[in-house]
């Protein structure tokens, strides 16, 4: 009977054995750093607030560290005070230890700095609304900026995914579409409208540049932002941005317009959630309202918001497919169709089981 609790005392002690090792190894891999040779400086954002997981999913996100999760787990057992809101530059030669104590401390900014967020789908007058909250910039004057065509075509030496076909004048704001949304650290509550731009624009030239040689090649980057800002708006995930503008291609390859109402909307200046648009409005004719007969064939002016990454990579690498036709319900779930017939039975089925938008 002793020889038998000794067998299993013995079995037990090497299991526990086993798992202290296994539990030391993944400790060891997690905390080590992503790639010992790499040089690049990878810029974090962390606002005032953030929790420790969803830092965590950030470093996760820029390839910083393997796991969130564990990211928090060892915030905690380190007893971590407090992670400081402020922009980091890291890089994946860090190891957790390295990036936990530069969270902790923080990289001693200027105390004036201010955190302004530019959330992805927002047009220019709506970010003229979050900096008119924020600094001291006012509405009217950042959008009297944003219609100053020599200062804009004075910004095209400085970045190359400006062209000419942003000065067309029938656009409402040449660099919708071109700002970047993002959380931004600015120079406090007197920073300039021109200082603003700088960081925005450095930003979208950030975004761009894994794609710079298609698009130069290609010559279409304002198409392109065309397309990923109304799929930005029509579709939440990335998976639907790429059939819709897998769809649009459709359409315009038919001479069909786009038929989308969120171009509506933009060209008429009314709020999404403001309600059904009219009759009159989809007939009017307008270089952004893709609801007239008159447009044909044809892409809207230019951009109707600020589209984020993943919406230009829609637009970079669409589905292709063989639906016309798509709508949405409230929850933003996109249903596409072949025919006219079949999308009029899909409205009415989603209306039918009360998920119609409005």
């Amino acid at each position: 009977m002793k020889l038998r609790k000794g067998r299993v005392l013995a079995i037990l002690l090497f299991l526990l054995g086993i798992c202290l090792i296994g539990a030391s190894v993944t400790y060891s891999v997690m905390t080590s750093p992503m790639d010992t040779s790499s040089k690049q400086k990878i810029e974090v954002l962390v606002p005032k607030g953030m929790t420790a997981l969803n830092v965590g999913k950030v470093l996760e996100q820029k390839g910083l560290i393997r796991n969130a999760f564990f990211f928090k787990i060892y915030v905690k057992l380190n007893g971590v005070n407090a992670i400081k809101a402020d922009v980091y530059y890291m890089t994946k030669k860090m190891s957790m230890k390295q990036i936990v104590a530069l969270l902790e401390k923080g990289t001693n900014q200027n105390s004036n700095d201010i955190q302004v967020t530019f959330q992805e789908g927002k047009n220019i007058k709506q970010y003229a609304e979050i900096l008119e909250k924020n600094t001291h910039i006012k509405k009217e004057d950042f959008l009297a900026k944003m219609q100053d065509r020599t200062y804009i075509q004075s910004l095209f030496s400085s970045y190359w995914f400006l062209t000419d076909a942003i000065l067309n004048p029938e656009i409402y704001y040449p660099l919708e579409g071109y700002l970047a949304p993002e959380t931004y650290s600015l120079k406090g509550k007197d920073v300039t409208i021109e200082e603003v731009v700088t960081t925005l624009l450095n930003q979208t030239e950030k975004n761009l540049e894994p794609y710079r040689a298609t698009l130069e090649a290609s010559q279409n980057i304002h198409e392109i932002l065309t397309y990923a800002s109304i799929a930005q708006l029509e579709a939440v995930t990335e998976e639907d941005r790429k059939m819709v503008v897998g769809v649009f291609q459709n359409r315009l390859s038919q001479g069909m317009n786009l038929g989308s109402d969120v171009t509506t909307y933009y060209a008429f200046d009314q709020d999404m959630n403001s309600g059904d648009l009219t009759i009159e409005m989809f007939n009017t004719y307008n270089p952004y309202n893709t609801r007239s007969s008159e447009m044909m064939g044809r892409l809207p002016v230019g951009p109707i918001c600020n589209p984020e990454s993943a919406s230009i990579e829609a637009a970079l690498h669409p589905t292709e497919n063989d639906n016309f036709y798509f709508v949405a319900d409230k929850n933003r779930k996109v249903y596409f169709t072949k025919t006219v017939e079949e999308h009029e039975q899909m409205i009415q089925d989603i209306k039918d089981r009360g998920d119609w938008i409005w």
